[in-house]
């Protein structure tokens, strides 16, 4: 055996290794992920980063000093004593899940007030159905606050690390189009916001939006350029069961359900596995709360794991990447597969899966992440993607395409697949989530039916070094923003995405309005959402390696890599797309 094939060898049981102790092993604790925001003066002299410990441009975020209020009362005089100083302000949260630099106030005298004190359940009104929290309260504990007097949060996000305020600024969503959908601003029935105001006013002051307020439909999804979110109510319903079956099916007939399959199960969502020709399709229904079961969603992405096992099958992945060829990256990938958790992760009683349904209440089945519940363990284990460690490190899109072009879409998915099937080897076992979200009033939320999909793909540490295959995720994505008119997630994507998505917005321009009467002096914009919001420039950043780093579309082979045989090529099956391909590949 050769040197090239003992380490690809290396690498493949490395990863199979990881996820069989993964799967064997319970882990008792886990050291929950750290505090975005570190200073090296108390409070002051501070940086702000993300979840991932790196923004999608890579660059470091600082900030003069942060606050932390732990009331509204506090909120305001922190707002206040910024906007008095005409420093730019931009909110963080507890975990600061957004892949973009949402929570970089720019430059180096600005003020991030954090929102992790502001986590308390406000009031419950169970004869109204309705919560009030403060904004900083995880949506874990807001699911638990909702289920103690019997009530439901009808949707949220799969992983509940995020905060509300954070998921509403993004317009983060579960999946569903019966209703109001999978949305979470589609339930905000009111809010408190603090914005700037005029000196005569204390710089500072709390707007009430009601349910009839017509500012409500800019608040709910905001980008955080408005001001900072102090308190949400959101409409609740009786607590609830759900059944779930997962049923994988071959992808011959995608076309045709990925159309109509989110009309038939209310919690409907699907992954598509391109290397297996497969689909897993989640029927999930309603059922009255005296079926028996007691299920628990515990999804293995989301679960704790050894920080050493962590490390290693990072060493493994970028074996795969850097000397690996197809076969071997296949192999791991076919090996991963087989390792996988039954039901992804659910079980039937919390404990083990013994088959389906899965019958259980809705705020035990709506959303996991137990890697953010153990007891601090010292860093013997973690979240996957924890910074301090060399663990997970990716890339994740999620882009929205319309409902009624969705099944052209996937056609031309699946052609590109045909062209060369082991290629999408490259995403592992993670596949191509599929979720439904309805149109939206929020003036930045979804103008139409929509499927949203989320692609998780392999990051390089090392700053414009090309992805194995990268060339085919990168079509898929200018496909659906170019070809079918699909829109960005706010809080994932890389830099490219994002130009020119506004004109896309119909009710753009009301957005704007709000953001200019709340904020006249953008103390709670910077470049990076002026750019995005088609106030001032774009956010493409041309440079050598820009595409490689999803910062442009190429034009240039310059933008790629043409020292390791990267260039600027047009696209496979969609050719108005400009990708970095290997000469190996083209």
């Amino acid at each position: 055996m050769s040197q090239g094939e003992q380490a690809q060898s290396r690498a493949t049981g490395s990863l199979a290794a990881v996820l069989l102790v993964g799967i064997l092993l319970q882990l008792a604790g886990c050291s929950p992920p750290p505090d975005p925001v570190t200073c090296t003066h108390g409070t002051s002299n501070c940086t702000v980063t993300n979840t991932y410990g790196s923004f999608t441009d890579r660059t470091i975020c600082h900030a003069a000093n942060v606050v932390y209020p732990s009331t509204e009362q506090e909120l305001v005089a922190a707002v206040a004593a910024a906007a008095s100083a005409k420093r730019k302000m931009k909110v963080a949260t507890k975990h600061s899940h957004s892949g973009p630099k949402l929570a970089c106030p720019g430059g180096s005298q600005g003020t991030i007030i954090s929102t992790a004190r502001l986590n308390r359940t406000v009031r419950i009104d169970a004869e109204r159905q309705l919560i009030t929290v403060e904004s900083g309260m995880v949506l874990r504990d807001l699911i638990q606050a909702a289920a103690a007097p019997g009530l439901s949060l009808p949707h949220s996000p799969y992983w509940y690390g995020l905060t509300i305020g954070g998921l509403l600024a993004t317009g983060a969503h579960g999946s569903g189009l019966w209703g109001k959908g999978g949305a979470v601003h589609e339930y905000v029935v009111g809010l408190r916001i603090v914005t700037p105001a005029p000196a005569c006013h204390g710089f500072a002051m709390v707007r009430e939006l009601g349910a009839d307020h017509p500012d409500l439909d800019a608040a709910k999804v905001s980008l955080g350029v408005l001001g900072v979110v102090s308190q949400v109510t959101l409409a609740l319903q009786p607590l609830f069961k759900r059944s779930v079956t997962f049923v994988r099916r071959n992808d011959s007939d995608f076309t045709a359900r990925v159309a109509e399959w989110g009309r038939l199960h209310e919690f409907a969502d699907m992954i598509w596995l391109p290397q297996h020709g497969s689909v897993i399709y989640r029927q999930d229904d309603r059922v009255d709360v005296a079926t028996p079961g007691n299920g628990l969603s515990d999804l293995a992405l989301f679960r704790s794991n050894p920080t050493a096992l962590l490390v290693r099958v990072r060493a493994a992945e970028e074996r795969l990447q850097e000397n690996g060829t197809d076969i071997a990256r296949c192999a791991a990938e076919q090996e991963a597969a087989t390792r996988q958790l039954p039901a992804l992760g659910f079980t039937n009683d919390g404990v083990s899966f013994t088959g389906y349904p899965i019958v259980g209440y809705q705020h035990r089945i709506q959303a996991s992440g137990s890697c953010i519940d153990g007891p601090e363990d010292g860093l013997l284990s973690s979240c996957a993607w924890d910074p301090r460690i060399r663990g997970t490190f990716l890339y994740n899109s999620g882009f929205s395409v319309p409902l009624s072009k969705v099944s052209a879409f996937v056609a031309d998915m699946q052609r590109l697949r045909d062209l060369k099937p082991a290629a999408f080897c490259a995403l592992l076992c993670a596949g191509v989530v599929l979720r439904y979200v309805k149109a939206s009033s929020a003036y930045v939320g979804k103008p139409e039916d929509s499927v949203d999909v989320d692609i998780i793909f392999y990051r390089s540490h090392t700053d414009g070094m090309p992805r194995a295959h990268a060339d085919v995720l990168d079509e898929i994505e200018q496909m659906a923003l170019g070809k079918y008119g699909g829109l960005p997630h706010w809080g994932k994507n890389r830099n490219f995405a994002f130009d020119g998505v506004i004109a896309r917005y119909p009710k753009a321009h009301k957005f704007l309005k709000v953001k200019n009467m709340y904020d006249p002096d953008g103390l709670f914009s910077r470049e990076w959402t002026d750019q995005v919001l088609g106030v001032n420039g774009t956010p493409n950043i041309i440079k050598k390696r820009c595409a490689i780093e999803g910062l442009c579309v190429c034009s240039d082979d310059l933008h790629c890599a043409p020292e390791q045989g990267y260039f600027c090529r047009p696209g496979k099956v969609y050719t108005k797309a400009r990708v970095c391909s290997s000469t190996e590949d083209y």
